[in-house]
Protein backbone atom coordinates (compact mmCIF):
# COMPACT_ATOMS: atom_id res chain seq x y z
CA UNK A 1 0.00 0.00 0.00
CA UNK A 2 3.01 2.27 0.86
CA UNK A 3 4.61 3.97 -1.79
CA UNK A 4 9.05 2.87 -1.43
CA UNK A 5 11.65 4.71 -1.83
CA UNK A 6 14.55 2.96 -1.49
CA UNK A 7 17.39 5.28 -0.54
CA UNK A 8 19.73 2.57 0.42
CA UNK A 9 23.32 2.80 -0.72
CA UNK A 10 23.18 6.21 -0.61
CA UNK A 11 25.19 8.66 1.56
CA UNK A 12 22.76 10.53 3.70
CA UNK A 13 24.95 12.76 5.85
CA UNK A 14 25.58 16.56 5.85
CA UNK A 15 23.08 19.65 5.65
CA UNK A 16 23.48 19.65 1.80
CA UNK A 17 22.08 15.74 1.46
CA UNK A 18 19.75 16.75 4.17
CA UNK A 19 18.09 19.78 1.84
CA UNK A 20 18.12 17.39 -1.19
CA UNK A 21 16.55 14.47 1.11
CA UNK A 22 13.13 17.22 2.02
CA UNK A 23 12.62 17.78 -2.00
CA UNK A 24 12.66 13.29 -1.74
CA UNK A 25 10.52 12.48 1.08
CA UNK A 26 6.76 12.58 1.06
CA UNK A 27 5.19 15.13 1.86
CA UNK A 28 1.63 17.06 1.25
CA UNK A 29 0.99 19.58 -0.83
CA UNK A 30 -0.77 22.46 1.14
CA UNK A 31 -0.24 25.68 -0.13
CA UNK A 32 -1.64 28.06 2.52
CA UNK A 33 -1.10 31.16 -0.47
CA UNK A 34 -3.69 29.14 -2.48
CA UNK A 35 -6.51 29.96 -0.34
CA UNK A 36 -5.42 33.27 0.45
CA UNK A 37 -7.53 34.96 -1.57
CA UNK A 38 -10.58 32.72 -0.21
CA UNK A 39 -9.83 33.87 2.74
CA UNK A 40 -9.05 37.79 2.97
CA UNK A 41 -12.90 38.63 2.27
CA UNK A 42 -14.00 36.28 4.99
CA UNK A 43 -11.69 38.52 7.43
CA UNK A 44 -12.57 41.65 6.05
CA UNK A 45 -16.24 41.00 6.60
CA UNK A 46 -15.96 40.05 10.26
CA UNK A 47 -13.69 43.62 10.46
CA UNK A 48 -16.14 45.62 8.94
CA UNK A 49 -19.58 43.90 10.08
CA UNK A 50 -18.64 41.69 13.32
CA UNK A 51 -20.50 39.33 14.72
CA UNK A 52 -23.49 39.47 11.60
CA UNK A 53 -20.99 38.45 9.24
CA UNK A 54 -19.80 36.11 11.32
CA UNK A 55 -22.95 34.28 11.75
CA UNK A 56 -23.77 34.70 7.62
CA UNK A 57 -20.60 32.85 7.41
CA UNK A 58 -21.43 29.79 9.81
CA UNK A 59 -24.63 29.26 8.19
CA UNK A 60 -23.02 29.30 4.66
CA UNK A 61 -20.23 27.10 5.78
CA UNK A 62 -21.52 24.77 8.86
CA UNK A 63 -25.29 24.87 7.96
CA UNK A 64 -26.54 26.47 10.75
CA UNK A 65 -26.27 30.22 12.22
CA UNK A 66 -26.39 29.78 15.58
CA UNK A 67 -28.93 32.57 17.90
CA UNK A 68 -25.77 34.28 19.59
CA UNK A 69 -22.20 33.70 19.53
CA UNK A 70 -21.32 33.07 23.24
CA UNK A 71 -22.93 29.79 24.28
CA UNK A 72 -25.10 30.15 27.50
CA UNK A 73 -23.14 29.00 30.71
CA UNK A 74 -26.42 26.63 31.29
CA UNK A 75 -25.33 25.25 27.97
CA UNK A 76 -21.95 24.59 29.22
CA UNK A 77 -23.07 22.80 32.71
CA UNK A 78 -25.93 20.78 30.93
CA UNK A 79 -23.15 19.38 28.34
CA UNK A 80 -21.27 18.77 31.64
CA UNK A 81 -23.97 16.72 33.63
CA UNK A 82 -25.03 14.88 30.41
CA UNK A 83 -21.61 13.72 29.62
CA UNK A 84 -20.79 9.76 29.22
CA UNK A 85 -19.01 8.87 33.11
CA UNK A 86 -16.53 7.10 31.22
CA UNK A 87 -15.56 9.91 28.61
CA UNK A 88 -15.22 11.96 31.92
CA UNK A 89 -13.27 9.90 33.47
CA UNK A 90 -10.94 9.64 30.87
CA UNK A 91 -11.14 13.51 30.29
CA UNK A 92 -10.09 14.02 34.03
CA UNK A 93 -7.23 11.48 33.66
CA UNK A 94 -5.72 13.27 30.80
CA UNK A 95 -6.13 16.76 32.42
CA UNK A 96 -4.07 15.58 35.39
CA UNK A 97 -1.76 14.31 33.80
CA UNK A 98 -1.46 17.56 31.36
CA UNK A 99 -1.40 19.35 34.14
CA UNK A 100 1.56 17.88 35.77
CA UNK A 101 3.95 17.70 32.75
CA UNK A 102 3.13 21.41 32.00
CA UNK A 103 3.37 22.79 35.60
CA UNK A 104 7.02 21.74 35.55
CA UNK A 105 7.22 24.10 31.96
CA UNK A 106 6.96 27.08 34.49
CA UNK A 107 9.89 29.53 33.82
CA UNK A 108 11.03 31.08 37.06
CA UNK A 109 12.10 34.85 37.04
CA UNK A 110 16.13 35.21 36.66
CA UNK A 111 17.89 38.59 38.10
CA UNK A 112 22.05 38.63 36.46
CA UNK A 113 23.72 41.19 39.06
CA UNK A 114 26.26 42.51 35.57
CA UNK A 115 28.41 44.94 37.99
CA UNK A 116 27.59 46.30 40.83
CA UNK A 117 24.65 48.51 40.63
CA UNK A 118 23.87 47.08 37.64
CA UNK A 119 21.32 44.29 37.40
CA UNK A 120 19.03 42.87 34.52
CA UNK A 121 15.94 40.52 35.37
CA UNK A 122 13.70 38.64 33.11
CA UNK A 123 10.72 38.40 34.30
CA UNK A 124 8.04 35.77 32.44
CA UNK A 125 4.68 37.28 32.09
CA UNK A 126 1.53 35.64 30.58
CA UNK A 127 -0.19 36.87 27.78
CA UNK A 128 -3.38 39.31 28.87
CA UNK A 129 -6.05 36.73 26.38
CA UNK A 130 -5.83 34.43 24.54
CA UNK A 131 -8.41 32.78 21.78
CA UNK A 132 -7.90 28.73 21.56
CA UNK A 133 -9.14 27.46 18.65
CA UNK A 134 -11.15 23.89 19.00
CA UNK A 135 -11.44 22.35 15.08
CA UNK A 136 -14.84 20.23 14.29
CA UNK A 137 -15.45 18.25 10.72
CA UNK A 138 -14.50 15.19 10.67
CA UNK A 139 -14.06 14.32 14.20
CA UNK A 140 -15.13 15.41 17.78
CA UNK A 141 -11.61 17.08 19.73
CA UNK A 142 -12.17 17.62 23.13
CA UNK A 143 -8.63 16.72 23.72
CA UNK A 144 -7.90 19.86 21.58
CA UNK A 145 -9.32 21.71 24.43
CA UNK A 146 -7.18 19.72 27.14
CA UNK A 147 -4.44 20.19 24.97
CA UNK A 148 -5.19 24.22 24.75
CA UNK A 149 -6.17 25.28 28.02
CA UNK A 150 -4.02 23.37 30.65
CA UNK A 151 -0.97 25.27 29.36
CA UNK A 152 -2.57 28.77 29.07
CA UNK A 153 -4.26 28.41 32.98
CA UNK A 154 -0.88 26.76 34.19
CA UNK A 155 0.92 30.01 32.31
CA UNK A 156 -1.44 32.02 34.33
CA UNK A 157 -3.17 33.66 31.35
CA UNK A 158 -5.85 35.59 33.01
CA UNK A 159 -8.57 35.68 30.26
CA UNK A 160 -9.70 32.82 27.55
CA UNK A 161 -12.42 31.90 25.05
CA UNK A 162 -12.75 28.62 23.56
CA UNK A 163 -13.92 28.95 19.67
CA UNK A 164 -15.31 26.06 18.31
CA UNK A 165 -17.62 25.32 15.14
CA UNK A 166 -21.69 25.21 15.66
CA UNK A 167 -23.39 22.10 15.31
CA UNK A 168 -25.81 21.86 12.61
CA UNK A 169 -27.54 18.58 13.55
CA UNK A 170 -31.29 19.10 14.83
CA UNK A 171 -31.97 18.41 18.77
CA UNK A 172 -30.34 20.38 21.61
CA UNK A 173 -26.94 21.09 20.61
CA UNK A 174 -28.27 22.79 17.30
CA UNK A 175 -26.18 26.00 16.94
CA UNK A 176 -23.76 25.31 19.75
CA UNK A 177 -20.36 23.40 19.31
CA UNK A 178 -20.33 19.30 20.30
CA UNK A 179 -21.54 19.02 23.59
CA UNK A 180 -18.32 16.96 24.37
CA UNK A 181 -16.23 20.59 23.71
CA UNK A 182 -18.91 22.02 25.75
CA UNK A 183 -18.23 19.65 28.55
CA UNK A 184 -14.20 19.53 28.55
CA UNK A 185 -14.47 23.35 28.49
CA UNK A 186 -16.74 23.13 31.74
CA UNK A 187 -14.59 20.37 33.24
CA UNK A 188 -11.63 22.76 32.83
CA UNK A 189 -13.87 25.83 34.29
CA UNK A 190 -13.82 27.50 30.92
CA UNK A 191 -16.32 30.40 30.87
CA UNK A 192 -16.58 31.56 27.72
CA UNK A 193 -17.06 29.55 24.90
CA UNK A 194 -17.94 31.09 20.93
CA UNK A 195 -19.65 29.08 18.84
CA UNK A 196 -18.06 30.18 15.98
CA UNK A 197 -15.29 28.20 13.66
CA UNK A 198 -13.12 28.43 10.55
CA UNK A 199 -11.71 31.52 9.33
CA UNK A 200 -14.57 34.08 10.65
CA UNK A 201 -13.40 32.62 13.83
CA UNK A 202 -9.93 33.54 13.81
CA UNK A 203 -10.76 36.56 12.57
CA UNK A 204 -13.92 37.36 15.52
CA UNK A 205 -11.13 36.55 17.94
CA UNK A 206 -8.75 39.01 16.44
CA UNK A 207 -11.16 42.16 15.77
CA UNK A 208 -13.87 41.04 18.82
CA UNK A 209 -17.47 42.45 18.22
CA UNK A 210 -20.46 42.80 19.82
CA UNK A 211 -22.77 40.16 19.89
CA UNK A 212 -26.76 39.44 18.97
CA UNK A 213 -27.66 40.24 23.01
CA UNK A 214 -25.26 43.42 23.13
CA UNK A 215 -22.38 41.95 24.96
CA UNK A 216 -19.06 42.60 24.35
CA UNK A 217 -17.08 40.22 22.56
CA UNK A 218 -13.68 41.42 23.51
CA UNK A 219 -10.61 40.72 21.39
CA UNK A 220 -7.62 38.92 21.92
CA UNK A 221 -3.81 39.15 21.73
CA UNK A 222 -2.92 35.54 20.75
CA UNK A 223 -4.71 32.83 18.92
CA UNK A 224 -3.72 29.11 19.41
CA UNK A 225 -5.17 25.75 18.31
CA UNK A 226 -5.35 23.65 15.48
CA UNK A 227 -7.03 23.46 12.05
CA UNK A 228 -8.01 23.24 8.80
CA UNK A 229 -6.22 25.23 5.54
CA UNK A 230 -8.46 28.29 6.29
CA UNK A 231 -8.29 28.44 9.68
CA UNK A 232 -4.41 28.37 8.60
CA UNK A 233 -4.65 30.96 5.97
CA UNK A 234 -6.98 33.47 8.67
CA UNK A 235 -4.08 33.01 11.30
CA UNK A 236 -1.50 34.14 8.53
CA UNK A 237 -3.77 37.24 7.71
CA UNK A 238 -4.36 38.05 11.40
CA UNK A 239 -0.68 37.57 12.28
CA UNK A 240 0.39 41.14 13.82
CA UNK A 241 -2.67 42.19 15.14
CA UNK A 242 -2.44 38.99 16.96
CA UNK A 243 0.10 36.34 18.17
CA UNK A 244 -0.30 32.98 16.69
CA UNK A 245 1.00 29.57 17.84
CA UNK A 246 1.95 28.37 14.33
CA UNK A 247 0.35 27.57 10.94
CA UNK A 248 -0.81 23.77 11.49
CA UNK A 249 -1.40 22.00 8.35
CA UNK A 250 -2.17 18.14 8.19
CA UNK A 251 -1.01 15.58 10.72
CA UNK A 252 1.96 13.41 10.24
CA UNK A 253 3.34 10.44 11.55
CA UNK A 254 6.93 9.07 10.78
CA UNK A 255 8.30 5.63 12.14
CA UNK A 256 11.86 4.74 12.28
CA UNK A 257 12.12 1.19 12.57
CA UNK A 258 14.42 -1.74 12.16
CA UNK A 259 13.96 -5.71 11.99
CA UNK A 260 12.89 -5.84 15.74
CA UNK A 261 9.28 -3.83 15.39
CA UNK A 262 6.30 -5.30 15.23
CA UNK A 263 4.35 -4.98 11.79
CA UNK A 264 1.15 -5.00 13.36
CA UNK A 265 2.25 -2.07 15.87
CA UNK A 266 3.84 0.13 12.95
CA UNK A 267 0.37 -0.50 10.78
CA UNK A 268 -1.91 0.19 13.29
CA UNK A 269 -0.28 3.43 14.33
CA UNK A 270 0.05 4.79 10.49
CA UNK A 271 -3.79 3.65 10.30
CA UNK A 272 -4.28 5.63 13.48
CA UNK A 273 -3.26 8.73 12.27
CA UNK A 274 -4.20 7.96 8.42
CA UNK A 275 -8.03 8.44 9.27
CA UNK A 276 -7.83 12.09 10.49
CA UNK A 277 -7.61 13.65 7.00
CA UNK A 278 -7.42 12.57 3.40
CA UNK A 279 -4.28 14.78 3.66
CA UNK A 280 -2.32 12.98 6.30
CA UNK A 281 1.20 11.40 6.47
CA UNK A 282 2.26 8.01 7.20
CA UNK A 283 6.15 7.50 6.56
CA UNK A 284 7.97 4.37 7.30
CA UNK A 285 11.49 4.63 7.81
CA UNK A 286 13.20 1.55 7.62
CA UNK A 287 16.32 -0.81 7.71
CA UNK A 288 14.69 -4.40 7.01
CA UNK A 289 12.57 -4.56 3.73
CA UNK A 290 11.32 -7.80 5.47
CA UNK A 291 9.16 -5.18 7.70
CA UNK A 292 8.52 -2.80 4.60
CA UNK A 293 6.49 -6.03 3.06
CA UNK A 294 5.22 -6.90 6.65
CA UNK A 295 3.66 -3.86 7.52
CA UNK A 296 2.13 -3.48 3.57
CA UNK A 297 0.38 -6.78 4.37
CA UNK A 298 -1.00 -5.87 7.58
CA UNK A 299 -1.79 -2.74 6.35
CA UNK A 300 -3.94 -4.55 3.26
CA UNK A 301 -5.96 -6.84 6.15
CA UNK A 302 -6.25 -3.80 8.45
CA UNK A 303 -7.92 -0.81 6.42
CA UNK A 304 -10.53 -2.60 4.90
CA UNK A 305 -11.86 -3.20 8.61
CA UNK A 306 -11.34 0.21 9.79
CA UNK A 307 -14.40 2.32 10.26
CA UNK A 308 -13.25 5.27 8.65
CA UNK A 309 -11.78 3.34 5.80
CA UNK A 310 -12.39 5.20 2.90
CA UNK A 311 -9.79 8.44 4.08
CA UNK A 312 -7.52 5.83 5.87
CA UNK A 313 -6.71 4.41 2.48
CA UNK A 314 -6.60 7.49 0.85
CA UNK A 315 -4.11 9.25 2.99
CA UNK A 316 -1.71 6.11 2.99
CA UNK A 317 -2.07 5.93 -1.33
CA UNK A 318 -1.15 9.41 -0.84
CA UNK A 319 1.61 11.41 -2.05
CA UNK A 320 2.69 12.29 1.29
CA UNK A 321 2.52 8.83 2.73
CA UNK A 322 5.52 6.24 1.92
CA UNK A 323 8.22 3.44 2.90
CA UNK A 324 11.55 4.71 2.97
CA UNK A 325 14.51 1.80 2.96
CA UNK A 326 17.63 2.71 4.37
CA UNK A 327 20.71 1.21 4.67
CA UNK A 328 21.34 1.77 8.50
CA UNK A 329 20.02 3.23 11.32
CA UNK A 330 21.85 6.06 11.16
CA UNK A 331 20.83 6.80 7.86
CA UNK A 332 17.09 6.84 8.99
CA UNK A 333 18.05 9.23 11.58
CA UNK A 334 19.26 11.56 8.29
CA UNK A 335 15.71 10.46 7.24
CA UNK A 336 13.60 11.54 9.92
CA UNK A 337 15.54 14.73 10.76
CA UNK A 338 15.07 16.06 7.29
CA UNK A 339 11.67 14.73 6.97
CA UNK A 340 11.35 17.19 10.82
CA UNK A 341 8.14 14.92 11.41
CA UNK A 342 5.02 16.09 13.44
CA UNK A 343 4.69 12.86 15.24
CA UNK A 344 7.86 10.33 15.25
CA UNK A 345 8.02 6.93 16.59
CA UNK A 346 11.35 5.01 17.57
CA UNK A 347 11.01 1.09 17.38
CA UNK A 348 14.22 -0.08 17.11
CA UNK A 349 16.95 -1.63 19.33
CA UNK A 350 17.87 0.45 22.36
CA UNK A 351 15.10 2.71 21.12
CA UNK A 352 15.73 5.73 24.09
CA UNK A 353 19.08 5.86 22.87
CA UNK A 354 18.15 5.80 18.90
CA UNK A 355 15.75 8.96 20.20
CA UNK A 356 17.66 11.20 21.99
CA UNK A 357 20.04 11.16 18.99
CA UNK A 358 16.98 12.84 16.87
CA UNK A 359 17.47 16.49 16.27
CA UNK A 360 13.55 17.30 14.45
CA UNK A 361 10.66 16.57 15.50
CA UNK A 362 7.41 17.79 17.15
CA UNK A 363 7.07 14.95 19.64
CA UNK A 364 9.27 11.55 19.62
CA UNK A 365 7.38 8.59 21.44
CA UNK A 366 9.87 5.44 22.44
CA UNK A 367 9.85 2.37 21.90
CA UNK A 368 6.79 -0.30 21.49
CA UNK A 369 4.40 0.91 24.21
CA UNK A 370 4.81 4.55 23.20
CA UNK A 371 2.08 5.12 20.32
CA UNK A 372 1.21 8.55 19.18
CA UNK A 373 -2.21 8.10 20.40
CA UNK A 374 -1.14 8.03 23.94
CA UNK A 375 0.33 11.48 23.24
CA UNK A 376 -2.75 12.42 21.85
CA UNK A 377 -4.69 11.53 24.95
CA UNK A 378 -3.13 10.33 28.05
CA UNK A 379 0.59 10.38 27.94
CA UNK A 380 0.53 14.31 29.56
CA UNK A 381 2.43 15.91 26.88
CA UNK A 382 0.80 18.55 24.08
CA UNK A 383 -0.86 17.32 20.96
CA UNK A 384 -0.69 20.63 19.35
CA UNK A 385 2.59 20.29 17.54
CA UNK A 386 4.61 22.04 14.14
CA UNK A 387 3.88 20.12 10.98
CA UNK A 388 5.00 20.28 7.10
CA UNK A 389 8.57 20.36 8.53
CA UNK A 390 8.37 22.83 10.69
CA UNK A 391 9.75 20.82 13.97
CA UNK A 392 13.47 21.96 12.21
CA UNK A 393 12.58 25.30 13.98
CA UNK A 394 9.50 25.16 15.91
CA UNK A 395 8.71 23.97 18.94
CA UNK A 396 4.80 22.23 20.07
CA UNK A 397 2.19 24.27 22.28
CA UNK A 398 3.37 24.33 25.79
CA UNK A 399 3.33 27.00 28.91
CA UNK A 400 6.25 28.78 26.98
CA UNK A 401 3.98 29.62 24.65
CA UNK A 402 1.38 31.83 26.66
CA UNK A 403 4.26 33.75 28.63
CA UNK A 404 6.30 36.61 27.32
CA UNK A 405 9.85 37.56 28.45
CA UNK A 406 9.99 41.05 30.01
CA UNK A 407 13.92 42.68 31.01
CA UNK A 408 14.20 44.60 33.50
CA UNK A 409 17.25 47.02 33.61
CA UNK A 410 18.43 48.58 37.04
CA UNK A 411 21.42 50.35 36.68
CA UNK A 412 22.90 52.90 39.30
CA UNK A 413 24.30 55.87 39.09
CA UNK A 414 28.10 54.43 39.15
CA UNK A 415 27.33 51.25 36.86
CA UNK A 416 26.01 53.99 34.32
CA UNK A 417 28.96 56.01 34.74
CA UNK A 418 31.64 53.26 34.31
CA UNK A 419 30.04 51.93 31.11
CA UNK A 420 29.08 55.48 29.51
CA UNK A 421 32.25 55.74 27.36
CA UNK A 422 31.53 52.25 25.43
CA UNK A 423 27.97 53.10 24.93
CA UNK A 424 29.64 56.89 23.21
CA UNK A 425 31.86 54.73 21.41
CA UNK A 426 29.51 51.98 20.08
CA UNK A 427 26.81 54.96 19.06
CA UNK A 428 29.32 56.82 17.22
CA UNK A 429 30.16 53.31 15.49
CA UNK A 430 26.36 53.05 14.34
CA UNK A 431 26.64 56.91 13.57
CA UNK A 432 23.96 57.31 16.05
CA UNK A 433 25.65 60.60 18.46
CA UNK A 434 22.28 61.06 20.06
CA UNK A 435 22.26 57.78 22.04
CA UNK A 436 25.43 58.74 23.49
CA UNK A 437 24.52 61.87 24.56
CA UNK A 438 21.45 60.31 26.24
CA UNK A 439 24.53 59.08 28.79
CA UNK A 440 26.99 61.71 29.03
CA UNK A 441 24.09 64.57 29.51
CA UNK A 442 23.47 63.02 33.17
CA UNK A 443 26.82 63.63 34.01
CA UNK A 444 27.25 67.04 32.63
CA UNK A 445 26.53 68.41 35.48
CA UNK A 446 28.83 66.34 37.65
CA UNK A 447 28.66 63.20 38.58
CA UNK A 448 30.91 60.26 39.94
CA UNK A 449 34.58 60.32 39.24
Amino acid sequence: MLTRIDLRGRDLRGRAAAADLRGLLPRADVDVDSVTHRVAPIVDAVRERGVAAAIELSERFDGVAPAAVRVPADALSAALAALDPAVRAALDESIARATAVHADQRRTETRTNVVPGGTVTERWLPVGRVGLYVPGGNAVYPSSVVMNVVPAAVAGVGSMVVCSPPQAAPGPCQGLPHPTVLAACALLGVTEVWAVGGAQAIALLGYGGTDTDGAALEPVDLVTGPGNIYVTAAKRLLRGLVGIDSEAGPTEIAILADATADPVHVAADLISQAEHDTLAAGVLVTTDEGLADAVDAELARRVPLARHHGRIAEALRGKQSGCVLVSDVDSGLAVVDAYAAEHLEIQTADAATVARRVRNAGAIFVGPYAPVSLGDYCAGSNHVLPTGGCARHSSGLSVQTFLRGVHLIEYGEDALHKVADHVVTLAEAEDLPAHGQAVTARFERGGPG
